[in-house]
């Protein structure tokens, strides 16, 4: 990846997380940026963000940091958008562009509505779809996004310069942009990134009350280690998606229900043969889907 010439001026990262923070440290790696500037509510994370030489300066008023931004970048629980947005809207200068990193993007796009309707020309919603199982702004690293993919959700409001700047924004970090509809961006997130985070943490807590819990957890195989290892993340952030995308994850649920009542049907039934062409069709579908491929 070759250096850029700074085309972002002051970067205002409201979170400073894994997303955000790994966000400064790709942008700042290729020379994309000139400053960022954190906002969070912990002096502790703020500290450790400036020891780590992640942002350049800290604030915990988010109203007050966005004076003098070129980009505004939201990276907080989902549930914090609207007053977040709230407290951003009358400082934001004219020119400044704004995007977030939240998982559910029809959320986002209402609340930006309501309380950034004189920015909307400027507010270019986005998801990287990246990440891992740890949190807080030690977990960051420049190469999280690198060949993943980053989707926008462009409003009809937006002008083409704003996208294009999001756009060359995140390319800068080695990921892939698409554009997306935020409706059908919910709906596909919620049935492959959400839905798996809940069954991960529906298997652990039902294990963790079980009688046998100790020898459960002792017993348990790399397989388990496996498929659970992301109900290890963010609980606050895994609760503000599963209330933000509401309907899809239920829909996605009652679907996964119904596979598991296929199953449950076949094993009472002693039905053998119904159950190896349904793993036979599982594994054909995966392999078939996801094998050999980066995992985004």
């Amino acid at each position: 990846m070759t250096d850029l010439q700074p085309s972002i001026e002051r970067l205002v990262l409201i979170g400073i997380g894994l997303i955000g923070g790994s966000l400064a440290r790709a942008l700042k790696r290729v020379k994309a940026v000139d400053q960022v500037i954190g906002v969070a509510r912990s002096r502790t994370s703020g500290d450790l963000a400036l020891d780590l030489g992640v942002i350049d300066s800290f604030q915990s008023d988010a109203g007050e940091a966005v004076r003098g931004a070129s980009v505004v970048v939201v990276a907080t629980p989902l549930r914090s958008f609207p007053g977040l947005f709230q407290a951003i809207a009358e400082n934001l200068p004219g020119d400044a562009l704004i995007t977030d990193v939240g998982s559910v993007k029809q959320y986002v796009i209402d609340a930006a509505r309501r309380h950034l309707p004189g920015h909307l020309d400027r507010f270019v919603p986005g998801h990287p779809i990246a990440g891992t199982e740890r949190s807080g702004i030690g977990a960051s690293f420049a190469e999280l996004f690198e060949q993943r993919h980053v989707v926008l959700t462009p409003l009809p409001e937006n002008s083409d310069a704003a996208v294009r700047a999001i756009s060359d924004m995140w390319n800068a970090t080695g990921a892939d942009v698409i554009n997306m509809d935020p409706a059908y961006h919910d709906q596909i997130l919620a049935a492959t990134s959400h839905l798996p985070h809940v069954i991960a943490y529906s298997l652990v807590r039902c294990l963790a009350e079980h009688p046998q819990r100790d020898a459960m957890f002792e017993f348990a195989a790399g397989g388990f280690y496996d498929f659970t290892r992301i109900a290890s993340s963010d609980p606050v952030m895994w609760r503000d998606i599963c209330m933000t995308n509401r309907e899809p994850i239920l829909a996605a649920i009652d679907e996964f229900k119904s596979r598991l009542d296929d199953i449950i049907g076949a094993v009472k039934e002693d039905d053998g043969e119904l159950l190896r062409q349904y793993f036979t069709d599982a594994k054909r579908a995966r392999d078939s889907g996801l094998d050999g491929k980066k995992k985004k």
